[in-house]
């Protein structure tokens, strides 16, 4: 079974299993993900759930975003996100599998709404499996000019599409 490591400036660290995720209270826990993300399905629990279990640090400012499966690394501000992120544990009440993007999701809905360039559709960042907390902007290897944006938003949903900024 896959854990979710969470490191980093945290009071404590910690590998949650899937079944650990619906033991995180009630109140952060999100049953059906299309009531805030229309298009999307499943089971999640918010940032602030996450936050209330490891307890960062006030000197954490950034959440490092990382995908082993497919190398991918986003480092986002924490205050930006820490009202909205949701990270998508389950699907129809079981583990997601690695087709809907398991093993974890982190989800932004409404990323634009977040009003900052940091913050982008690649922040919805798939194959999740480990979560840091840092003082400065850690590893990020999200494409930086629009010409890759598009050539990977183009290969992940297989057809083009402009994107505005």
């Amino acid at each position: 079974m896959t854990t979710l490591r969470i490191t980093g400036l945290v009071a404590s660290e910690l590998s949650l299993a899937f079944d650990e995720f619906g033991q995180v209270p009630t109140e952060h826990q999100i049953d059906d993900i299309a009531a805030v993300m229309s298009g999307r399905d499943g089971q999640a629990i918010t940032l602030q759930g996450l936050v209330a279990l490891c307890q960062p640090s006030e000197e954490a400012q950034y959440l490092g975003l990382h995908g082993s499966l497919d190398n991918f690394h986003a480092s986002i501000p924490l205050d930006a996100v820490l009202d909205r992120g949701l990270i998508q544990y389950a699907k129809d009440g079981r583990a997601l599998d690695v087709k809907a993007g398991g093993p974890y999701r982190f989800l932004i809905p409404d990323h634009a709404a977040c009003n900052t360039d940091d913050i982008d559709e690649c922040a919805n960042v798939k194959f999740l499996d480990h979560i840091e907390f840092t003082a400065t902007r850690g590893f990020d290897n999200r494409p930086e000019d629009e010409d890759e944006h598009a050539a990977l938003h183009a290969k992940e949903h297989g057809h083009d599409h402009d994107h505005e900024h």
